[in-house]
């Protein structure tokens, strides 16, 4: 099992597919990693040699953000507006959609399960 940035990524599948198990590369960043290093999209984890492991490892430390530095920054990001109290930021501490979603019906996701008010009837 190849462990890169911290995250243990599946053996058996594409090299293209498992580089996006690592938080902050999605497939097109996986195909660019690729790309740089000279592997096959069609290679498996398993097929690959030591070197190349290592390659790849240097090319994601070198050129992108990811697992532990990019949740931090983006914690950072949330609290630095909740901090300046500008309307993102009291969005994202009332728990409630932030990119102007309706919240009257729906936003269950973000809300929560339904509370039952007492005495509402209709």
């Amino acid at each position: 099992m190849a462990r890169i940035a911290g995250v243990n990524i599946p053996t058996n599948k594409r090299v293209q597919i498992a580089l996006t198990y690592i938080h902050g590369i999605g497939p097109s960043k996986a195909r660019e990693i690729i790309e740089t290093v000279g592997v096959a999209p069609e290679r498996r984890v398993a097929d690959l040699t030591d070197a190349e492991v290592i390659q790849i490892r240097e090319t994601i430390d070198a050129n992108y953000m990811v697992e532990g530095d990019l949740r931090r920054e983006t914690s950072m990001n949330i609290k630095r507006l909740m901090d300046l109290g500008c309307y993102r930021g009291l969005r994202h501490r009332r728990k409630l959609p932030v990119r102007g979603q309706r919240t009257h019906t729906n936003a269950r996701t973000r809300k929560g399960p339904a509370k039952p008010i007492a005495g509402k009837k209709k």
